[in-house]
């Protein structure tokens, strides 16, 4: 089975990391020299990744990234607190970049510092802020940036059919990329109907489910106290994917058929969409549907 580490944020840097620190600190003349342990003593998380680099004006120094799938109001503290503890740990100057994935909600205003005062003594903490969302897709085919590549659906204009398509192509071309072509399919789930997903790549769900975004999803639904609803969404938006993909092949479907699906789970809502992309006639799903 496929680790975290395999299609997280470690791996994904790991591709180009020179590409990478020039992009997020937008000064070419930097370069990666290692990418270093993230794990402290009371807290360590999968999206949080540290590079040395180095600059001919600045020496030595660390680039913190923590791509977040969705930014929340503790963002700010949580940057403030990992650049403090990388620069104690390794006793060098910190840039910390904080990547967001997808957009917050319209009520919730992304700020790039932490700021407090108590007391009479106050604490600040900058940081640089990339929207995916605001990115053009184009930067990761023309810098290249690989690293972004799995991201292309969510970027801007990058929700395209042949812009997606692209992207698969320029992983699947390189075996150190192919692995993340079921990121890449997730993402794509986000602006692209399921079942279009489903026919131009490989949606591999063991994978899917040892990305920490996709375990992030997991979690929101748990603090939102949906635990259980989180998972009858997934079954629902299959069954009603599934549905769809079969009246537009064929027209009005029996009955029998929906009442059947209600009870199906995710895993098999996926099998069964395989079969109806793949058969012939609603009697030939049918058949699949009740043997």
């Amino acid at each position: 089975m496929a680790k975290a580490a395999d299609i997280g944020s470690k791996r994904l840097i790991n591709l180009a990391p020179d590409a990478w620190v020039q992009w997020v600190t937008q000064r070419p003349e930097v370069v990666a020299k290692e990418v270093l342990g993230s794990e402290f003593q009371w807290i360590s998380r999968e999206t949080d990744v540290l590079v040395k680099a180095y600059s001919a004006t600045h020496g030595d120094f660390l680039v913190l990234n923590e791509l977040q799938l969705r930014y929340t109001t503790q963002m700010p503290l949580r940057m403030r607190a990992y650049t403090a503890l990388a620069q104690e740990r390794y006793r060098l100057p910190t840039y910390p970049v904080l990547i967001n994935i997808l957009p917050p909600p319209s009520t919730l205003t992304i700020v790039n510092s932490y700021e407090q005062e108590f007391l009479g003594l106050r604490a600040i903490q900058d940081y640089r802020v990339i929207n995916l969302w605001e990115i053009d897709a184009e930067i990761a085919f023309e810098q290249p940036l690989p690293s972004l590549l799995p991201f292309v659906p969510i970027l801007r204009g990058g929700g395209e059919v042949l812009v997606v398509q692209r992207a698969l192509q320029a992983l699947q071309a390189d075996p150190q990329l192919n692995q993340l072509e079921s990121l890449l399919a997730f993402f794509a789930s986000f602006v692209l109907d399921t079942p279009l997903v489903q026919q131009i790549m490989r949606w591999d769900m063991t994978v899917l489910r040892e990305s920490p975004w996709y375990q992030e999803i997991l979690n929101e639904g748990e603090e939102r106290g949906l635990q259980q609803g989180l998972q009858q969404g997934l079954q629902q938006g299959g069954r009603q994917q599934l549905i769809r993909v079969l009246r537009r092949r064929f027209g009005e479907i029996p009955h029998e058929v929906e009442a059947r699906l209600e009870g199906e789970s995710v895993e098999q809502l996926e099998i069964l969409m395989d079969s109806a992309i793949a058969v012939s006639s609603v009697d030939e799903f049918v058949k699949i549907l009740f043997t």
